[in-house]
């Protein structure tokens, strides 16, 4: 048990390590190009670290040991990603916010707000289409496969939405800023093919540090028996997303909100309509009580965020108490429901 802890935290490390310098290199390549911190930390940020989130779910749909495996790890890690980001990495971020508020000088949150409008407006349409269309009868694949076409278009309409409002942004200032040189300019010169270079390098890292860390918990679950059901839908999430929000934290330490926002929501938006669509392609999309419970904390979670978005002035960090709150009602209910 001990030493299975100990190689959690080991790999925990190297992907905080290597969240370091993704953000590093993420923010001198928006800066670059010139991007909006809306552009950057919605799109660059949330895409690249939750590229190797994507492969779970299609590797449980192609690669599980049996139907029902390769269905309930499946759908749950592509319904588990929105879930986890919707309520625990939100609610960390709230966290965050009050632990650094001395060296932000600040004890709010401050992002761009129609940055954090859109991207919520676009998640709660894709999501709660996602989960209704799991209602629908198997026979009528039709309907399945044209919501799934509209939420690969409602995703590329995103990105075009996004990087429309790019240029606005960077006149009101919120362009993409560095706030350290680029690292491996300390040995090469600093120029776009060595920013590249950087964020692969530090991509790779994390998909090394997420792997070895998804294995250490899948061991840890086996070790205390957990539901599959609950696997897929608390600690697979947990375990591929929560490490790499790492990104999130660290921009809120450096007063980066609109960048610490957009990579968790920007992800959502990723993971919530993109995601689904593979799942309603390739797997029946079939849904138990687990689900229900999960993404209608999922959506309900949205749904408070969006308010924020729209009518609170100052995101203290209590806001996000409720974000936390509902992460562990459905802990309850996925560990109950799973021995029931």
């Amino acid at each position: 048990m001990i030493q299975e802890l100990l190689i959690l935290v080991f790999w925990l490390v190297l992907i905080i390590i290597a969240a370091e310098i993704f953000t590093n290199a993420i923010e001198s390549l928006g800066a670059k190009l010139k991007f909006s911190e809306g552009v950057t930390g919605s799109i660059f940020a949330a895409v690249g670290t939750a590229l190797p989130e994507t492969m779970v779910p299609l590797v449980a749909i192609f690669g599980g040991s049996s139907a029902h495996v390769r269905e309930e790890v499946g759908v749950g890690a592509i319904l588990g990603a929105p879930f986890m980001l919707a309520t625990l990495a939100m609610f960390l971020i709230g966290v965050s916010v009050w632990k650094f508020k001395g060296s932000r000088k600040k004890d709010f949150l401050a992002p761009e707000r129609g940055g954090f409008r859109r991207d919520m407006e676009f998640f709660l349409f894709a999501f709660t289409l996602s989960f209704l269309v799991a209602f629908t009868p198997q026979e009528y694949r039709l309907i399945r496969v044209f919501v799934a076409i509209l939420l690969i278009i409602t995703y590329f309409y995103y990105v075009l939405e996004t990087v429309k409002a790019s240029a606005a942004l960077v006149k009101d200032g919120h362009a993409t800023e560095e706030s350290k040189s680029l690292y491996l300019g300390v040995i090469f010169k600093d120029h776009m093919a060595i920013v590249v270079l950087q964020l692969v390098v530090a991509l790779g890292l994390i998909i090394v540090g997420a792997k070895g860390f998804v294995h250490g918990v899948e061991a840890l679950a086996e070790f205390i028996r957990i539901p599959v059901i609950a696997l897929s839908l608390l600690i697979i999430p947990v375990a591929t997303e929560l490490p790499e929000k790492i990104n999130s934290i660290l921009w809120v330490r450096k007063g980066k909100d609109t960048m610490a926002v957009g990579n968790i929501t920007g992800a959502m938006v990723f993971q919530g309509s993109l995601l689904p669509a593979i799942g309603i392609f390739l797997t029946p999309w079939t849904i138990n009580v687990t689900v229900v419970a999960s993404c209608t904390i999922t959506i309900a979670a949205g749904i408070w965020l969006y308010f924020m978005a729209m009518r609170v002035k100052k995101l203290t960090p209590a806001f996000f108490i409720l974000n936390g709150l509902l992460y562990l009602a459905f802990v309850y209910i996925a560990l109950t429901a799973g021995r029931a």
